[in-house]
């Protein structure tokens, strides 16, 4: 008996390959963030559970470093400040976490980088719509359809999966290719 469902490597396969005709997306994300850094604007991003880790990754990538000693990026995931999190989650409300932050912290055209499997989180999408009054440009990786998320962002990438695993997966490939592509630009 096999432990390990061969069939999950197709299923990953379908993914990559499905994200391969995302490129045209995923150029424009980059490009997104290359012209926020470039105008001096910062990056924040947010997500539940794993893609509060994501979120934290990616900050990760761009303030430290992905694969090259450059300058660091302003990226700050606004998912690491317990504190703040459980304060606004007890004295206000749960929903409020990231849109509070976002209202506190965001100015026009900074950008806003906004993760949920399903597209249908409150809190992020709390947080998406006080980006857009923010005048913030909004960019979200959610799941297939999107949910609610994808018709609130500037730009979103969809992964057309419907398991979790396999849309983080896809998550992560992709913003992997953003960062590489990000630091490669501003790298120098």
């Amino acid at each position: 008996m096999t432990l390990i469902d061969p069939s999950a490597f197709d299923v990953h396969r379908r993914c990559v390959d499905a994200l391969q005709g995302e490129l045209p997306l995923l150029e424009r994300m980059a490009r997104t963030l290359i012209d926020a850094f470039r105008a001096g604007r910062r990056l924040y991003l947010f997500g539940n559970g794993g893609s509060a880790a994501d979120a934290q990754h990616i900050a990760a990538e761009l303030v430290g470093r992905f694969k090259r000693h450059r300058q660091p990026l302003p990226a700050l995931a606004l998912t690491t400040d317990t504190s703040l999190l459980t304060a606004v989650a007890n004295d206000l409300d749960f929903r409020d976490v990231f849109a509070r932050q976002v209202q506190a912290l965001v100015v026009p055209e900074d950008v806003v980088w906004a993760l949920s499997t399903s597209g249908r989180s409150p809190n992020v999408l709390a947080g998406i719509e006080a980006a857009r009054n923010r005048r913030a440009r909004v960019i979200g990786f959610t799941g297939r359809g999107g949910g609610r998320m994808a018709d609130l962002c500037d730009v979103c990438l969809c992964v057309p999966e419907e398991a979790t695993e396999r849309i983080q997966e896809g998550h992560q490939l992709a913003y992997h290719l953003i960062c590489e592509a990000v630091e490669r630009v501003l790298g120098a």
